[in-house]
């Protein structure tokens, strides 16, 4: 895939091989575009999207009206789409919400409402509902949310850029990218290995979003704060039927130690939420000190650990003690027990904090100019980024002024 370039000039030059950037460069070559995607690492996917739990989101928890709630929706139906034509597994299995405290009912009953303000189907249960659907759990009551699967974003991404390659585009590994150079006429994306060329740059950069955004000439707004989420197999899959989830604290836009059958059969739990080390600090061992230093020196994390630091601690606590993890998995699957629960790799995910310390809870797009020379940086896009991944390529080709369709 990778290869010399065989344009003085690209109409869109997309920085990030992950699934947004691959989304967004798919829609540009089906609009006509000529395409670069950029990518620092010599495989794609290689970070948030090839380390997440492989949810089809559907649109549920996210507040009416805002971009993650239009555009996780409209995404969930489509990717379910795109892997039914292009033949890659998914399932459709539907989860449950489980509620185990009297305090979580009226968070319940709000997500129920969300879902009828998103148009997502929801149905209440009660204990024996819940039961009914998935015989291991333990709650008071809960939801059922039939749109919910999974599927593997590392081959959707993958075939994201098979079908940009088929079109023209072009796919470039192995280039880390330093700035973005706006111009009169153009963009210039400085890489390891010299300079592309595009009429507009998209710049989805993950992990590193912020920091590329600021080489760029462009203000953030916002620093990104890496949180690593642990998972762990359950060596007892027969207790999971689908997918189980807890209910959500709103201070957060973690979704809390869940529990999803995989495509194979296999059941993993999490992820849980610790402060990583590194940008790409996928375990304790991982410690970039350049980047840790940067993290803490950042007023918005000392301001978010001041209000959430019984959380924080929390999570650690389960982040190092498996008897901690299985004490709260019990809290919906009562049957879980210490040795049943083995280590099963980490994500990252890559959060923008604001100066004050609140968590931005909704994609969040800086653009510099508009027409020749713009730039657009993709600054907050974790979960549910990768289910809503088509319709935010158009999204951004629209905030660009390319003319899409769906």
């Amino acid at each position: 895939m990778p290869g010399t370039r065989r344009h003085d000039r690209y109409d869109l030059v997309v920085v990030g091989g992950g699934i947004v950037g691959l989304a967004t460069a798919w829609a540009a070559v089906r609009a006509g575009r000529s395409v670069a995607v950029v990518e620092r690492e010599e495989s794609l996917a290689a970070h948030q999207t090839g380390h997440n739990s492989n949810v089809i989101h559907s649109g549920l928890y996210y507040a009416p009206g805002g971009l993650k709630a239009r555009l996780a929706v409209t995404g969930c139906a489509e990717t379910v789409a795109f892997c039914r034509e292009h033949e890659l597994p998914h399932a459709v299995t539907g989860k449950v919400v489980v509620a185990t405290e009297p305090e979580e009912l009226p968070r319940l009953r709000e997500l129920a409402r969300r879902g009828v303000a998103n148009g997502v189907e929801a149905r209440e249960l009660d204990a024996a509902g819940l039961r009914a659907h998935e015989p291991h759990v333990r709650g008071l009551a809960g939801l059922h949310v039939p749109s919910t699967g999974v599927c593997d974003y590392r081959l959707i991404a993958e075939k994201l850029a098979e079908l940009v390659a088929e079109r023209g585009g072009e796919v470039l590994l192995g280039r880390s990218v330093s700035a973005l150079v706006r111009r009169r006429a153009d963009v210039v994306v400085r890489t390891s290995r010299g300079d592309v060329l595009g009429r507009q740059a998209v710049a989805c950069a993950g992990l590193h979003s912020d920091t590329l955004a600021r080489a760029s000439g462009a203000d953030p707004g916002v620093r990104i704060v890496p949180f690593r989420g642990e998972y762990t197999d359950l060596a007892t899959p027969v207790l999971v039927q689908g997918l189980i989830y807890p209910v959500p604290d709103p201070a957060f836009p973690f979704l809390g130690v869940h529990a999803t059958r995989g495509l194979d059969g296999s059941v993993h739990v999490g992820p849980n939420a610790v402060l990583a080390l590194a940008r790409e600090g996928y375990s304790w061992r991982d410690v970039v000190p350049r980047e840790l230093a940067a993290t803490l020196a950042y007023p918005g994390l000392w301001q978010l650990a001041r209000r959430h630091w019984r959380y924080g601690l929390g999570e650690v606590h389960r982040s190092l003690s498996r008897a901690a993890m299985a004490q709260r998995l019990r809290r919906m699957l009562p049957d879980v027990r210490e040795q049943d629960l083995h280590p099963a790799g980490a994500g990252v995910r890559a959060q923008a904090v604001r100066p004050d310390g609140g968590l931005v809870d909704d994609f969040l797009f800086v653009a510099s100019g508009d027409g020749a020379g713009a730039v657009l940086h993709v600054l907050n896009a974790p979960s549910p980024a990768a289910t809503a991944a088509l319709p935010i390529g158009r999204a951004i080709l629209t905030r660009l002024g390319v003319e899409v369709d769906a």
